[in-house]
């Protein structure tokens, strides 16, 4: 009896969404995952923190499609990210699987154009499923800190109903805030982590 119990909190464990490691780390983690997007962008609403933790999970949530398309439309977006308010890169969620990159890394030339689609081409091919369900319960976790901070999110009512309506259809995409958008002007693409690391930050931080 001992032995079958000890088997089935195995397999609980390992179903579960989480990494093996303490509630109260995971919960420590997402709350200075979430100061930190507030530090650095005082303007984000639930929406935006959202996409973050989303993006840490799923990179941006699909496979690429038409690399041709993709590099055309990184070359036309390379044009406005003189405005952008945002830093050269920065990790996703509270596991900084991937790596928002500013464009501005190339139009600083301190990457080349090839050099960083290339970067980010083969971060969209290893990008896993979303699998809706767990995505769901990780969510779940994560909302629950964000409502214990007291962080009175501008349209916060309006944006936990969306998405949980969301949810609940299957869906998952959700775009930066307007909000968002204006004040900080992003304009970046999703790096896998090893990728970014190992090629990508010690050029940038180099100059």
């Amino acid at each position: 009896m001992k032995r079958l119990t000890t088997l089935i909190l195995a397999t609980v464990m390992s179903l579960t969404s989480f990494p093996a490691t303490s509630q109260s780390g995971t919960t420590d983690a997402i709350r200075e995952a979430v100061s930190r997007q507030m530090q650095t962008y005082p303007r984000s609403t639930l929406r935006d923190l959202y996409k973050n933790f989303f993006q840490d999970n799923f990179g941006p949530g699909h496979l690429l499609a038409d690399p041709a398309a993709a590099e055309r439309y990184l070359r036309s977006e390379l044009t406005d990210t003189t405005r952008s308010r945002c830093p050269l890169y920065e990790p996703t969620g509270y596991r900084s699987n991937y790596y928002r990159v500013e464009l501005r890394v190339i139009a600083e030339n301190k990457i080349s154009f090839d050099r960083f689609f290339d970067a980010f081409t083969r971060s969209m091919a290893d990008v896993a499923p979303v699998d809706i369900e767990m995505w769901k319960n990780q969510w779940k976790v994560i909302i629950g800190v964000i409502d214990s901070m007291n962080l009175k999110l501008p349209g916060y009512e309006t944006d936990r109903a969306e998405i949980d309506s969301l949810l609940k259809r299957g869906d998952y995409v959700v775009h930066h805030s307007k909000i968002f958008e204006s004040t900080y002007n992003p304009h970046y693409r999703i790096i896998a982590a090893p990728i970014f690391l190992k090629e990508l930050r010690p050029k940038i931080d180099r100059q």
